[in-house]
């Protein structure tokens, strides 16, 4: 950064990435009245540049440019330039994503985007140089050009606008619209085939992953392969996706020292990742993991699992038990220079026991990456030990003895920028991890903290309406919370009341859907904005559908809606999510990977949800037993009180130990009076 003799009005905000711009000589506003006011009345362009403070080439670019004092003169001169942090402001991030990839053909960040006064994109790009480079244009000559067609052709520039933004609104009709099937003709066992057929044809076979490089996680597509396995006994995809998991988490994407993993590979092998960490990524895999972990019991997944939220716990968690965003992936502006090594340097700090360390973890004297080295294990560790004559106890003994010493001496170096902003919705993918780790394996530790999380939430995000806040920093809430906030949100209550038996969950989820539905829903398709009727600056209310790094809002209410229409018998509501689901049959069976959490709600309304209920003064001491039990498709009740006002609990014997009941399709079956029974019996009940 330069020294601070320019500031600007970021400097009055709280997220990183904006404040890491206050000192620009750019003079940028924050989204707001008083950018968009400025625009209309002085008749300029406005230039909104959207990025993140974990992301890389938004480092570049503000380097290369928005530092440079001539280029700050041509933006200042010509345009109302607005800063935006996308992941405060998702929204305008979606609606401009979109533009650009329309006007461009790809996207990215940083996004940059010029609009008419009135808010309309009329052109944009992602990263330019600062120099005519990469067949782009420089940052200058985009400027001047822009600047000029504003000036010279702007009847032009407004009928580009109109129209692209019609364009914008027209596609959300055509996404959503675009097949309108009867459920008898979805509800298939050919479909839930063709599905992971559809995904296989995409699978490395050798690296694991679907694709080629960048290689994102995926964990939509491997928890659909999970299940499947689960359902169908099918081999081939139950190889698939703990291949995928072995070979990530043996590969660089996961910090081998301190736990966690990066956002994505650069390659195919998963050695080189971008080294950022974000909070929803390694609380998605988690989640996968641990299903991955009941069904196979690898010791390999139960480790992965307590580092990961170790490392959770020890680097983003906020003394108020909320989780922060991200931790960037450059330090002294080089990227990965906190997490890569030389082979000089391990031997240096380990003495004997480092040609072990450096042998196990693929550590060479000129690098396995850019002449230094990735930790990353190419050999499985009982493997590993066999070759070196040792059992794997003294191996994993040597290693985290060496581990610790490194982790210590890592520990003295210049830490990655963290974003310590709190996102409400990532928090509640976190709290569902926390949930399933728990179910998985059962430390208590991880419910505590699950329930010290939406503890937080509850006290600190939430508003005077009913609502929620979007964001949390420096003990202020602000911005009013989006669907997939609220989406998530509802999951992680539906979680919580798992692991906990606590009813009262169920209730905050339900008063919520009854929220979303009413602020959020869009009546003409039936699938839901995701912005609220309450929020007026964006030019329209999008309706995402698609699953990317993150789950659609969308696709997460159809499981919450199954789920609760259960529990709460509202069969409207089971009616909403089906025909939700239907009308994207196609999309869902021809490109699985782009809606994986789809392909999983389809999944389960194919297989039946299994309705579990468990009562007794003693249940909760079985409960954990259930949980460990790989039933993806479950709805489960724990009472140890007689209760009629849930449907599930309704006539249920309350005894001084404990019964369990499976009830699904409108009807129970006998109770049974053990959990190795009641999963018997869930076994039996498959659907054929």
């Amino acid at each position: 950064m330069m020294d601070n003799k320019h500031t600007n009005l970021l400097i009055n905000e709280s997220s990183p990435y904006l404040l890491q711009h206050a000192h620009n000589p750019v003079n940028w506003y924050p989204w707001g009245e008083v950018a968009l006011e400025r625009a209309k009345n002085e008749d300029k362009p406005i230039l909104v540049s959207i990025g993140y403070s974990a992301c890389h080439w938004c480092h570049v670019m503000e380097r290369e440019s928005f530092e440079d004092e001539a280029t700050a003169e041509i933006m200042n001169q010509y345009f109302i330039n607005i800063k935006i942090d996308r992941e405060e402001r998702p929204d305008l991030d979606h609606i401009y994503m979109d533009a650009v990839q329309a006007i461009a053909g790809n996207g990215g960040w940083p996004l940059n985007v010029f609009l008419t006064p009135d808010k309309k994109p009329f052109f944009g790009g992602t990263y330019f140089p600062p120099v005519n480079a990469y067949n782009r244009s420089s940052w200058k000559n985009v400027l001047l050009n822009v600047h000029q067609l504003f000036a010279e052709k702007r009847h032009e520039v407004e009928a580009q606008a109109e129209n692209l933004t019609q364009h914008l609104i027209d596609s959300v009709s055509i996404n959503t619209s675009s097949s309108r099937n009867s459920s008898q003709d979805i509800f298939t066992k050919e479909n839930e085939s063709l599905i992971a057929q559809n995904i296989l044809r995409q699978a490395d076979s050798i690296d694991g992953g679907f694709g080629k490089a960048p290689k994102f996680p995926q964990t939509f597509s491997i928890q659909y392969l999970l299940r499947h396995y689960h359902f169908t006994k099918d081999e081939m995809a139950l190889k698939q996706a703990l291949l995928s998991l072995d070979k990530m988490i043996m590969g660089g994407i996961y910090d081998q020292l301190g736990g966690g993993f990066a956002r994505y590979s650069t390659d195919t092998e998963w050695l080189a990742p971008h080294f950022e960490k974000m909070l929803y990524d390694n609380a998605l895999l988690v989640s996968v993991i641990s299903e991955a972990y009941q069904i196979s019991g690898a010791d390999l997944y139960a480790q992965t699992i307590k580092d990961t939220l170790e490392f959770v716990k020890r680097e983003m968690q906020s003394k108020e038990f909320g989780f922060y965003s991200a931790l960037d992936a450059d330090s002294e502006g080089v990227e990965g220079k906190y997490y890569v090594w030389t082979k000089e340097e391990i031997e240096e700090l380990l003495g004997e026991k480092g040609s072990l360390f450096c042998a196990f973890y693929d550590v060479t004297d000129l690098g396995n990456w850019e002449e230094i080295n990735i930790l990353r294990l190419k050999t499985k560790a009982a493997d590993f030990a066999a070759q070196n004559n040792l059992t794997v106890e003294e191996l994993q003994q040597q290693l985290v003895e060496s581990k610790n010493i490194l982790m210590a001496a890592r520990g003295l170096r210049v830490r990655p920028q963290l974003d310590d902003k709190i996102l409400l919705g990532w928090n509640a993918l976190m709290i569902t991890a926390f949930c399933k780790a728990y179910a998985a394996i059962g430390s208590e530790e991880y419910r505590e903290t699950a329930q010290n999380a939406i503890h937080f939430i509850e006290t600190k995000m939430r508003d005077d309406a009913g609502g929620y806040f979007h964001t949390y920093k420096n003990s202020k809430a602000t911005i009013g919370a989006f669907l997939d906030d609220y989406a998530y949100l509802i999951q992680s209550y539906i979680y919580l009341q798992e692991i906990t038996g606590n009813q009262e969950y169920l209730n905050s989820a339900k008063l919520l859907s009854e929220y979303v539905i009413e602020n959020f829903k869009n009546e003409e398709q039936g699938h839901f904005c995701y912005t609220s009727l309450k929020q007026e600056d964006v030019i329209f209310r999008k309706v995402e559908t698609y699953d990317g790094a993150i789950p659609s809002g969308n696709s997460i209410m159809v499981q919450n809606l199954l789920y609760l229409s259960i529990v709460f018998d509202k069969k409207e509501w089971r009616e909403m999510a089906t025909n939700n689901l239907v009308s994207l049959i196609g999309m869902i069976t021809k490109h699985p990977i782009s809606f994986g959490n789809w392909s999983s709600s389809l999944q389960l309304l194919i297989n039946g949800q299994k309705e579990l209920v468990l009562t007794g003064n003693t249940i909760l001491e079985d409960l954990p037993k259930v949980l460990k039990a790989y039933i993806p498709n479950k709805v489960l009740q724990t009472t140890s009180l007689q209760i009629d006002a849930y449907p599930l609990l309704k006539g249920k014997v309350v005894t001084d130990s404990h019964s369990f009941y499976l009830c699904e399709d409108y009807h129970c079956y006998p109770m049974v009076n053990s959990v190795e029974a009641l999963i018997e019996l869930v076994v039996s009940k498959k659907k054929g």
